[in-house]
């Protein structure tokens, strides 16, 4: 055994290091780079960039509001065929709402639906039932469209986190998001008074434990 390999046994190697590494762009394919802006201004997310270097090299950025993550479509950015992408996700806080404003927009967009499995949902079409998960859960309900080459969004409702799925610090992507929270938080102690038979002059330490544990995924207060 050579003075090395003793060295190595002695001392095992330290377990490497974990990297952050934060998803914060998606490239999808299109063939029309300027329909595509169009399309994705109407949906109301941030113009990022517009960078033309030639005329075989476009690049456009956009951020859906209250997001980390952009995507950048353009000419000569992706070798994937145009509509290919499917299944991109965009969480939001209430589906319906959600649905509503991007109609408004000018957006089709499927009905809302859930999934006949109870979690997530199959590809395509193939066990869908319409309207939101019967009993609201977290993750459960769903709306789709398309962009007009046809990459596919689907907007999921997430109001309660899974457990370790968020850092223990509470934020918000947006108002919105905020405002939501809140008046589940409002609904939720409305029902604790009601139980209770008084009124809860904390109020404001019960609804920051509601929100908190509803982020973390942890036991809501009752």
């Amino acid at each position: 055994m050579t003075h090395v390999q003793q060295r190595s046994e002695d001392h095992p190697a330290a377990a490497p290091p974990v990297v952050d590494m934060r998803l914060e762009v998606i490239v999808i394919p299109v063939s029309d780079a300027e329909r595509a802006k169009e399309f994705y201004t109407r949906l109301g997310w941030r113009a990022d960039a517009d960078l033309t270097v030639s005329a075989d090299f476009r690049v456009l950025q956009f951020t859906p509001h209250g997001s980390g993550a952009s995507v950048i479509f353009g000419t000569g950015v992706s070798s994937a065929l145009p509509g290919s992408a499917q299944g991109l996700h965009l969480v939001v806080s209430d589906v319906e709402v959600a649905r509503h404003t991007l109609v408004g927009r000018g957006i089709e967009v499927s009905e809302v639906f859930h999934d006949t499995g109870g979690i997530f949902h199959h590809a395509g079409t193939r066990g869908q039932e319409v309207g939101p998960d019967p009993e609201r859960r977290s993750y459960g309900s769903f709306a789709s469209f398309e962009d007009p080459d046809g990459n596919g969004w689907v907007l999921q409702e997430v109001t309660t986190r899974l457990p370790g799925r968020v850092d223990p610090s509470t934020s918000f992507s947006s108002a919105g998001e905020l405002a939501g929270a809140l008046q589940r938080a409002a609904t939720a102690h409305g029902e604790h008074e009601a139980r209770t038979g008084a009124a809860d002059p904390r109020w404001p330490d019960w609804y920051a434990r509601y929100i908190v544990s509803e982020q973390a995924g942890e036991p809501l207060p009752s």
